[in-house]
């Protein structure tokens, strides 16, 4: 049985994320719509952050970026449309929501989709169970018109959680997940949003390429269709997939000053924007945090409850840690892999061990994308990174 993971951290969500139960505000495109006002702004301001279009058959799809730990954006389901809160995440393939049928506590401090108000909806008797690295849910399966920026898919099949227990969900600063893997990794079968796009010839090109900003600034996206040129000045290295269940990538060694430090010999990657950090192996992470860490605080293991926290005078003295992939190289300077909010820095490192068909695997989350501008392309399995810096 493949374990399907958002792949964002359990400790470092439970550490990071407020306890105080968020509140909620209107998305821009909710309030225009509410007020009759979304068509005529659209037209009028084609590069807004609701619906920024680079061509015809690709459009732009912004972010909030919460706390450099998720980057979450509004999609609409229904007729007419009611709008969720989700996490683009290329660690799993699924997409759901809350629904009316949810009794667990996490579902009443998000908005929950209702059936009955939705003309289009369409039900069925399948059911749907998902395992994250940072929760579960489980639900119903239903088909429904999905809008994200843009882009209209109709009959959409989509999850209507019915639980979510514990707490992850309950905090999440987002509504649902929509997953952007492959559909071999897909829970009950259930064909992912973009494969969809790509079959109902709703996008130019069959890719998307994503942007996550630094420091909870603004500007972040995920773009269907199109690669933004402004972006891949520095050009595009493109890497081959190794599997099409994520988008997995074969990595070579990873160095620190030169001297290779772990996967020595090789190893499967994922690149993932629904994971936080830079998940490592269990034994690799260990050694890797010694090595890091010499002279600051090599004593330590890398424990994320709390977060291992290093004094933010010594992050300019910290080596860079560079990922080795198809013979060329990757760097990570320390002000990538350092988390600092409010005057504490602790490392963007953490230890997981997740099996798949393949072994052991190595996730290469936001800590390592903020440094790239990255390409998922699917008509050539591929992924391009273009150094933002």
């Amino acid at each position: 049985m493949k374990l399907l993971l958002l792949l964002g951290c359990v400790a470092l969500a439970q550490c990071l994320v407020s306890r105080v139960p968020l509140k909620k505000s209107k998305s821009l495109r909710q309030t225009l719509r509410e007020n009759g006002l979304l068509e005529s702004y659209l037209e009028q301001h084609p590069y807004n952050p609701a619906a920024k279009f680079y061509s015809s058959g690709s459009a732009s799809e912004s972010m909030e970026n919460y706390l450099d730990v998720e980057y979450f954006g509004t999609i609409s389901i229904g007729t007419p449309a009611q709008d969720f809160t989700v996490i683009f995440d290329t660690g799993s393939s699924n997409l759901w929501v809350p629904s009316i049928y949810c009794d667990s506590e996490a579902c009443t401090n998000h908005n929950r989709f209702n059936p009955d108000d939705s003309s289009t909806f369409v039900s069925t008797n399948d059911s749907l169970s998902i395992t994250y690295g940072t929760g579960s849910m489980t639900g119903i399966l239903g088909y429904d018109t999905v809008t994200v920026s843009s882009i209209e898919i109709t009959d959409q099949i989509f999850g209507l959680s019915e639980t979510e227990p514990g707490d992850f969900f309950y905090y999440a600063p987002f509504d649902g997940i929509l997953g952007l893997a492959f559909p071999s990794i897909s829970s009950s079968g259930a064909t992912p949003v973009f494969d969809n796009m790509m079959s109902e010839d709703l996008v130019s090109e069959d890719l998307f390429s994503v942007y996550l900003s630094k420091d909870d600034d603004s500007g972040s996206f995920v773009l269907f269709g199109a690669i933004d040129d402004s972006y891949t000045t520095n050009g595009i290295d493109w890497i081959s997939l190794s599997e099409e269940t994520y988008w997995e990538i074969t990595m070579e060694s990873l160095s620190i000053d030169g001297s290779t430090v772990a996967c020595a010999s090789g190893c499967q990657a994922i690149v993932d924007t629904g994971t936080s950090l830079l998940a490592v192996p269990e034994g690799p992470h260990d050694s890797l945090g010694h090595v890091v860490l010499l002279g600051v605080a090599a004593d330590h293991h890398l424990l994320l409850c709390p977060p291992l926290q290093i004094s933010c005078d010594d992050v300019s003295s910290l080596p860079d840690v560079v990922v080795h992939i198809d013979g060329k190289s990757f760097p990570l300077s320390a002000d990538a892999y350092v988390i600092q909010s409010d005057g504490v820095c602790t490392l963007g490192f953490e230890g997981m061990d997740v099996d798949t068909e393949e072994g052991v695997i190595w996730i290469l989350g936001d800590v390592f994308i903020r440094e790239y501008y990255v390409i998922f392309d699917r008509a050539n399995d591929k992924i391009g990174l273009s150094r933002l810096s």
